[in-house]
């Protein structure tokens, strides 16, 4: 299998700078494996969109795009539930 790039937004950069060491680094490593597997085990598909999917990083979500014919995964946003779905 392919493995995949992982560019991470602005957005999602601000707000895991946010997060507690400890977080970050659980939150990191699900980043990471997205680049082996972009659909792991417990990603689900947003609905209204095409090609969002959020997986779970302990109590934070992370909320991703795929492309892929670039084979490309673009980091969106990072954020506990309460927040992560809102625009």
């Amino acid at each position: 299998m392919a493995r995949y790039e992982i560019e991470i937004s602005q957005t999602a950069e601000k707000q895991l700078k946010k997060l507690a060491r400890r977080d970050q680094r659980r939150v990191v490593a699900a980043i990471l494996a997205l680049g082996e597997d972009p659909r792991p085990r417990g990603s689900r598909k947003l609905s209204g969109y095409d090609d969002v999917f959020r997986i779970r990083a302990g109590r934070y979500r992370i909320i991703y795009s795929l492309a892929r014919r670039k084979l490309l995964v673009i980091i969106l946003k990072i954020g506990q539930r309460k927040d992560a779905y809102r625009s």
